[in-house]
């Protein structure tokens, strides 16, 4: 079996782990892109939908480290939503 042999163009290493440049999207464009997303009667809907669903949800006192973190992330990226969705003002 031969060994792997990168291409020429591709980079060694950790190189290629960069951090994205920034893009030109303001915290505020971010926030009335979500605002819009649920403004109206189907965006209550789905605003109640995840708050039950995630947010409201008891975790057993025998639930597992691994599962206490994975429920407390979604409740995060929820909560990071909804305070985005609330109109600034």
């Amino acid at each position: 079996m031969e060994p792997f042999i990168p291409a020429p163009e591709e980079p060694l290493g950790w190189s290629w782990f960069t951090a994205e440049p920034p893009t030109a999207l303001t915290d505020d464009d971010l926030a009335k892109a979500v605002q819009a997303c649920f403004a109206g009667r189907n965006g209550d809907i789905v605003i109640e939908h995840l708050r039950t669903t995630f947010l409201d949800r008891r975790v057993a006192p025998t639930a597992s480290d691994a599962e206490l973190r994975h429920v407390e992330g979604q409740r995060a990226a929820i909560a990071s939503l909804l305070r985005l969705a609330r109109p600034r003002g």
